[in-house]
C-alpha cells in the first residue's frame, strides 16, 4: 500500500487546504508561492502516479478527499495540504488497470474529507457506482473475504469509507474495519515497538488492518529540515530500518 497516495501530484498553484491550520494558512499568506514550494517537499509522499504505482504492486491506496474554496463546479479533489488531482481521474485511472487485469483486487480507503456537505458525498458515491459498477464487494464479514471468492464474484474493488454514509450503501465498507493505527513519531525503534504491539492487538479483531509503516515529521523536524524537505529528512535516513522490519514480518 501506498500513503497519501494521490500525492505525486500536488499542485503549487493550488489554494491551501481547508483542514489546514491557521498559521500555515497566514504563512502561506505572506510568503505565497515560495511557501508553497517549501510545503510541497513535505507533502509530496509519493513520486509516481496511480497507474505507476499500481505496476509497481501497490494495491492499498490512501485517499483523502476535499472540496475546493469557492469551487463553481463543486469539483472533488485529492489532497494533502494542497491539492492534487481530480478525484475522478485518479479513479479512472485504477479502473483501466483493473479492465486490463481481471484478476487483481485494489483497496480504496477514503478516511479523510474535508469541506464536504452531504451533496458532496453523494456526488463521490455516485462517481464510484457509475466507475466501477459491480466490480465493487459489498460489504461482508471480513474473514469471508478470499481472493477466490472475489474471482468467483467478479469483484476486484473494495471501497472502506470512514463517513456515516458508509451505513447507507451497500459497496461502502464502514472505516472502522479498516483500522490504521497511528505511531506519530520520528523515531524508528518508537514505531517499531508500535507497529509490533499492533500487530499483537490485530489477531484478536475480525477486520481489515493497516501497519503504517511510515515516520511522521514534527514541526520542529520541519523547521530545521524546510529546505531539504521529507525524503532527504526523514526517508532515506531510516528506510533500511523500515523495510528491515517488514521483510521479518
Amino acid at each position: 500500500g501506498s500513503h497519501d497516495s494521490f500525492s505525486f501530484y500536488i499542485d503549487e498553484a493550488s489554494p491551501v487546504g481547508p483542514e489546514q491550520p491557521e498559521t500555515v494558512q497566514n504563512f502561506v499568506s505572506v510568503f505565497g508561492t515560495v511557501a508553497k514550494k517549501l510545503m510541497r517537499k513535505w507533502l509530496a509522499t509519493q513520486t509516481m502516479n496511480f497507474t505507476s504505482q499500481l505496476g509497481a504492486g501497490i494495491r492499498y491506496f490512501d485517499l483523502r478527499i476535499s472540496t475546493k474554496p469557492r469551487d463553481p463546479d463543486n469539483e472533488l479533489y485529492f489532497a494533502h495540504g494542497l491539492f492534487s488531482a481530480k478525484v475522478k481521474e485518479g479513479l479512472e485511472e485504477i479502473n483501466a488497470f483493473l479492465a486490463d487485469h481481471p484478476k487483481e483486487v485494489v483497496f480504496l480507503d477514503f478516511n479523510h474529507f474535508y469541506g464536504m456537505q452531504k451533496y458532496h458525498h453523494e456526488k463521490l458515491v455516485q462517481m464510484l457506482k457509475d466507475m466501477y459498477g459491480n466490480k465493487m464487494c459489498p460489504a461482508i464479514f471480513a474473514h469471508e473475504v478470499s481472493l477466490q471468492y472475489l474471482w468467483e464474484k467478479e469483484h476486484q474493488v473494495l471501497v472502506f469509507y470512514h463517513s456515516p454514509v458508509a451505513l447507507e450503501v451497500p459497496f461502502l465498507w464502514p472505516g472502522q474495519m479498516m483500522p490504521a493505527p497511528w505511531a506519530n513519531t520520528t523515531d524508528p525503534e518508537k514505531l517499531i515497538q508500535f507497529l509490533q504491539a499492533s500487530i499483537t492487538e490485530r489477531r484478536k479483531k475480525g477486520f481489515f488492518f493497516i501497519s503504517q509503516v511510515v515516520l511522521t515529521p514534527k514541526a520542529s523536524t520541519v523547521v530545521k529540515g524546510v529546505a531539504s524537505g521529507l525524503r532527504e529528512t526523514i526517508t532515506e535516513r531510516y528506510v533500511s530500518s523500515m523495510l528491515l522490519w517488514v521483510r521479518v514480518r
